[in-house]
């Protein structure tokens, strides 16, 4: 893939098509909460029923609609994330985009035992071997699962949100040693992380595992977090790693729980939540700008929208 990746950038492009590429501004697409179990009684063949594994339907979102990558935030395959059912629901829809997909690792993915329906699920999926095995290097190296690289002018980070299978998520465990590194040499970029358990959430779901890791990226002046695990959309108001409002320097959260598996329900509103939405799935689709970006939620089912834009902190 990367020979051919490179070709293709090395073959010549007439002037016409040289001055659109130029002019381009990279497109991301990300959600979370995705394929459900192929044993699940609402498979339906991979169609679903409209309320649960709808996993086809968001996928045709992304094909042939030319993002430059497509971010699965975690919890990619139900029920435990194990290479067969990779293989028999989130190949065929969602993995018809893998070459350009940049996962992150939901906890699903890491279990072995469940009490529903469960392809896979035993001691051979111990430590995410399913999720590692089918994303293979695009998924960053097993028992760390955190990665960044670039889109554009910006900086993405992809961090694990399953503290303790990833050594720690506390400022001086060998995740938050990395992502200081990191953030270090990417001074003088727009800023996106994105990981599967939120900080913060109206869901209920939330976890305070990631907070240091919000800390250093707040103090980075990062500009958007993606996450997944509540299976809803909301998006919040700029704000620090402590809750705050911070319209001026603070991450813009959004959580794109809204890949197909199912929808959960609102718990307590949030401090700084502005959009909230429980029964459309669909993407998020990020513009990547030089200094500034764009959002616009599109659904797969239902009607609803939400878009807007921001400048980057670090310009």
């Amino acid at each position: 893939m990367a020979a051919a990746f490179l070709l293709s950038w090395l073959a010549p492009l007439p002037p016409i098509a040289r001055q659109v590429a130029a002019a381009a501004d990279p497109v991301i697409a990300a959600a979370g909460d995705i394929a459900c179990d192929p044993a699940d009684s609402q498979f339906d063949n991979g169609n679903g029923t409209g309320t649960h594994c709808a996993q086809k339907a968001t996928s045709n979102l992304l094909v042939g609609h030319g993002y430059s990558a497509v971010l699965s935030l975690g919890d990619n395959q139900y029920y435990c994330g194990s290479l067969a059912a990779y293989n028999a629901v989130y190949g065929p829809s969602w993995g018809r985009v893998k070459a350009i997909t940049r996962p992150v690792v939901g906890n699903h993915e890491y279990l072995t035992s469940g009490a529903t329906a469960a392809t896979g699920c035993n001691a051979s999926n111990a430590g995410a071997a399913g999720y590692f095995s089918y994303f293979g290097s695009a998924a960053g190296l097993p028992g760390k699962g955190y990665y960044s690289f670039d889109v554009g002018s910006w900086h993405l980070i992809a961090l694990n949100s399953n503290c303790v299978q990833a050594g720690g998520c506390k400022a001086r465990s060998p995740q938050g040693l990395w992502l200081a590194a990191d953030l270090a040499a990417h001074q003088s970029q727009c800023l996106l992380a994105y990981w599967h358990i939120p900080l913060f959430s109206s869901g209920g779901r939330a976890n305070g595992g990631t907070q240091q890791l919000w800390q250093e990226l707040y103090a980075a002046r990062a500009d958007v977090i993606l996450n997944g695990h509540d299976h809803i959309y909301e998006r919040f108001a700029p704000q620090s790693p402590t809750g705050a409002a911070d319209p001026v320097n603070g991450i813009r959260q959004f959580t794109v729980g809204t890949g197909g598996a199912n929808h959960t329900s609102i718990a307590t509103i949030a401090a700084n939540s502005v959009v909230r939405n429980t029964t459309s799935f669909g993407i998020l689709s990020l513009t990547l700008r030089q200094g500034s970006y764009s959002w616009r939620f599109v659904a797969a089912t239902g009607s609803f929208a939400d878009t807007g834009s921001a400048a980057c902190h670090n310009v």
